[in-house]
């Protein structure tokens, strides 16, 4: 009788436990974005015939039901101390720790990614940049795989032939490595990003090859404010990881930039310190991903001028590079049409900088 009642009651627990969340879950607000995982959530699928007869309505309430679970953060993290600490999992959603820095698994290398990349940057040169009389430069930024999968005994892309693809490809431009200025250190434990503090050397190194040198005096402030950062990686793999703070650096050159923001049409200075508090604090550079931005420096030495073709690395790059130019242009045809730059962009001897990461390079398919 006893066992009957244990039974009944564990049964019971448990059809009210799935009831209640079903009911929370079917009548509470949907959540359009998660601020964690930093991406949209998925909808509640609405009724068609169309959707009905093509059996794919079971697919799509199922993903729209995960994503809409109550309190689903806090199920993520259970599931993710789970395959970490008890299961002894080398990672969780792609994404592992070693050393203490958090990256993601981003292998195999894909060439139909590199052979867009070519193209697309072929298509730049030969419609802007082959009657120019300046120089032309490219760099690619190392992710932190480069220095942690091979040593910790994660899966990784082949570097060597992505560096040699791409040198290969733009034989109009000198390239610079700079692979041996960066180590771990560089970068952010929870994010994919390099910190601003710790790439002078890089800035310095472009500068000097790009015949800047001699006007520059690096000398910077660091300002590291209270707010925390919390990466990318951070809510995408729901593990244990490392608060950490974003630093900057500034001087009298850096304040004294003028940025313009075209998409904006407005003006503003190198770092907008309100984006701490956003969904993604990195976007305090430059104010993160944005089509087309010029940034004037009024102390500039002389009149040299640069066309930067850039991702997201380039945000807490360029205000270093900047002490070196009159002017730069920063382009994200991640965000723009290559085939409309000509209706912004005034080019006419300027030198120009490819500068990627092996992120964007290897998933490029995103460029326009």
């Amino acid at each position: 009788m006893k066992d009957r009642i244990k039974y009944v009651i564990g049964i019971s627990s448990l059809l009210i436990t799935i009831f209640t969340l079903s009911a929370i879950n079917c009548l509470k607000p949907q959540a359009e974005f998660s601020d964690s995982e930093r991406r949209k959530l998925k909808q509640r699928p609405e009724l068609s015939t169309e959707l009905l007869l093509s059996n794919k309505m079971g697919d799509a309430f199922e993903g729209y039901a995960m994503d809409q679970f109550p309190v689903r953060d806090v199920f993520r993290r259970i599931k993710a101390y789970t395959l970490y600490r008890l299961l002894r999992e080398r990672d969780n959603n792609g994404i592992y720790i070693a050393n203490g820095y958090a990256e993601k698994l981003n292998y195999p290398l894909k060439e139909a990614s590199l052979s867009n990349t070519l193209n697309r940057f072929q298509y730049l040169y030969d419609n802007y940049l082959a009657e120019s009389t300046g120089n032309i430069y490219t760099c690619i930024v190392p992710d932190k795989g480069y220095y942690l999968a091979e040593k910790y005994g994660y899966p990784h892309m082949d570097y060597d032939r992505l560096y040699d693809t791409i040198r290969a490809g733009m034989k109009y431009a000198d390239f610079i490595d700079i692979r041996n200025l960066l180590d771990i250190k560089s970068y952010y434990k929870t994010d994919t990003h390099w910190r601003q503090e710790m790439i002078k050397p890089v800035a310095e190194e472009l500068l000097n090859i790009m015949g800047a040198e001699d006007i520059l005096d690096h000398q910077y402030q660091e300002i590291t404010p209270e707010t925390l950062f919390y990466g990318v990686y951070y809510g995408q793999s729901a593990l244990p990881l490392e608060k950490e703070y974003i630093t900057y650096l500034t001087n009298d050159h850096l304040d004294s930039y003028i940025v313009y923001n075209y998409e904006k049409d407005s003006t503003s200075g190198i770092y907008d310190l309100s984006k701490l508090k956003g969904r993604d604090p990195y976007e305090m550079f430059l104010s993160g991903a944005v089509p087309l931005l010029t940034i004037e420096n009024p102390k500039a030495a002389g009149e040299k001028e640069l066309i930067l073709f850039r991702d997201s690395f380039g945000s807490s790059l360029t205000p270093l590079l900047a002490e070196g130019y009159s002017k730069i242009t920063m382009v994200d045809i991640r965000y723009i049409s290559s085939a409309i730059l000509g209706d912004y962009i005034d080019f006419n001897g300027q030198d120009v900088l490819f500068l990627y990461s092996t992120l964007l390079l290897n998933d490029s398919f995103s460029m326009k």
